[in-house]
């Protein structure tokens, strides 16, 4: 009765022992699917990386939209994405802000209410230029090519989105750099969130580059620089 009773315990303990090592094996496979891409777009982006001072001039800039409160009114990141464009503007570094944003619902309008906001700032309305239907990274920057006509732009956006939008923008054929629009010390709670949901975007992202190439809505060309015939 004791033998048979410590061969199950022994077979038990055995069990728990090889599930364990399947479960860590599969948790430290799942956490490396989540930062090798992350570390993938880092060193892209890392020879990219500007200051509105010193960034090299190039025609256009190009905003992602980050959110909007109930009223309608840019968040403070959104904001401080218009306002740097708007710097780069002033400083002669782009000619053309291509606001891009999503409005896919009524009372949502990520691209209007970063136009009012660059208007209050003093751009002037035929430096601005908006995109209805960026509703993600991925549909801004292949946006920005296969609608807008832009070859090459500098993104505007914080330093824990830049390295995904850079090395999205990149692989679709846009050549970019970016420049950071961290203006102040964000919440705590908020930049913990951001940077967690960037490990599964960032995924999601090289998946979509490389694999999947999925189509964003497009429409007819709307290009910012008409070609000019000689």
């Amino acid at each position: 009765m004791r033998d048979a009773y410590g061969k199950i315990t022994f077979m038990f303990r055995r069990m728990i022992k090889i599930i364990s090592r399947v479960f860590l094996s599969l948790l430290a496979l799942g956490v490396l699917l989540l930062f090798v891409p992350r570390l993938v777009t880092a060193l892209h982006a890392i020879s990219r990386l500007y200051t509105v001072k010193n960034v090299p001039p190039r025609r256009a800039a190009v905003v992602f939209g980050a959110g909007l409160w109930r009223d309608g009114s840019p968040t403070p990141v959104l904001r401080d994405r218009v306002a740097t464009a708007a710097e780069l503007f002033f400083s002669g570094k782009v000619e053309k802000i291509l606001m891009s944003g999503d409005n896919s619902f009524v009372y949502y309008n990520e691209p209007g209410a970063m136009h009012a906001y660059a208007l209050e700032l003093g751009v002037p309305e035929e430096a601005i230029v908006l995109d209805y239907a960026g509703r993600r990274t991925y549909d801004t920057c292949y946006r920005a090519k296969a609608i807008f006509g832009l070859q090459d732009a500098i993104l505007v956006t914080q330093n824990f989105h830049l390295p995904r939008a850079l090395y999205t923008c990149n692989k679709l054929g846009l050549d970019a750099i970016g420049v950071s629009a961290d203006l102040r010390i964000y919440q705590r709670r908020a930049f913990a969130y951001w940077n967690l949901r960037e490990l599964f975007a960032t995924l999601t992202a090289l998946w979509e580059v490389h694999i999947t190439h999925p189509l964003p809505i497009l429409g007819e060309p709307e290009a910012i620089f008409p070609i000019r015939v000689q």
